[in-house]
């Protein structure tokens, strides 16, 4: 029985890492016992569960199956025993959470710099990324996204106060485009598009009032994978930027930009950290979790 964990773990260890080098770099052993063992299983099994050549290594379709039905349990197994070693006087442990920027930034960063001094057995890894991503099969701890964004499956527990969107220009730009009356005039605009993975494409801009909802389609020079970016771009004059209002406000103020479109803009339902409903917290999340939590 234990021979055959240990050829499962080694297996996983190659189908993720997609190679044998690094797998066995991570499982502590030489390249060639690794491989002699997952060949071992593969002929227990009567199957190849993977697919060798000089360049890359990739599951079998009966290797892709183990993979998925098999994986997740060791990854229960596995984050179990950790929190069990956790156990002791002060909560410790990596903590893997991925976000989008602007939570990245506006939220979870404020909240790890007052919070981490405080516990310095804890390490967190953040990963900022706009796609959905499966924090399961990822192996993240948790993730950060918008409230109507999180899966229903998962436990979400809210990180911040509602997130209103802007559209804004400089004053220069605006001297020479008048300012738009509805969302429909952004067509005759330079607008700077934001290309999500989500989307398959680039964003259209969410508006909505009186319980009217418009998606509408930019066009523009530059189009930026993240929001940082098309700040700076629209305070260089180069368009019209769609933004969360809490990175414009200072801005505005300062006369910098200037908000169109306001009675338009939309008000999106908090940042949520959310996790596996399945998943058993150990005391470094829960910790974690408290710190992050949103009080009105």
């Amino acid at each position: 029985m234990r021979n055959d964990i240990n050829d499962l773990q080694a297996f996983l260890a190659v189908a993720r890492e997609r190679s044998f080098t690094r797998a066995a770099a991570k499982l502590g052993v030489s390249q060639s016992a690794l491989s002699h063992t997952v060949r071992g299983l593969e002929e227990s099994l009567g199957l190849r569960l993977l697919t060798r050549t000089t360049r890359s290594v990739s599951p079998t379709e009966a290797g892709q199956r183990l993979l998925s039905t098999v994986g997740p349990h060791f990854d229960e197994i596995g984050a179990e025993l950790a929190a069990l070693s956790e156990l002791r006087e002060k909560p410790a442990g990596t903590l893997r959470i991925t976000a989008a920027e602007h939570a990245a930034s506006t939220v979870l960063w404020p909240r790890l710099a007052a919070f981490l001094p405080d516990y310095p057995d804890i390490r967190v890894e953040v990963n900022i990324d706009y796609g959905l991503t499966d924090i399961a099969a990822e192996r993240f701890d948790a993730g950060i996204r918008l409230g109507e964004q999180v899966a229903r499956d998962m436990i979400a527990v809210r990180i911040s106060p509602d997130v209103r969107m802007t559209v804004v220009g400089t004053p220069a730009y605006f001297s020479t485009h008048p300012q738009p009356v509805s969302p429909q005039a952004l067509a005759t605009h330079a607008c700077i598009g934001l290309r999500l993975p989500t989307y398959g494409g680039l964003y259209a801009w969410e508006f909505e009032k009186d319980g009217r909802e418009l998606k509408v389609r930019v066009d523009g020079q530059l189009v930026f994978n993240s929001s940082p970016p098309i700040l700076n771009a629209a305070l260089a004059g180069f368009g019209l930027a769609y933004l969360p209002e809490d990175m414009v406000l200072g801005h505005c103020a300062a006369g910098r930009l200037q908000r169109v479109l306001d009675d338009w803009c939309p008000t999106f339902p908090g940042y949520h950290l959310y996790y596996p409903s399945r998943r058993q917290p150990s005391p470094a999340f829960s910790v974690l979790v408290d710190a992050l939590r949103y009080r009105d």
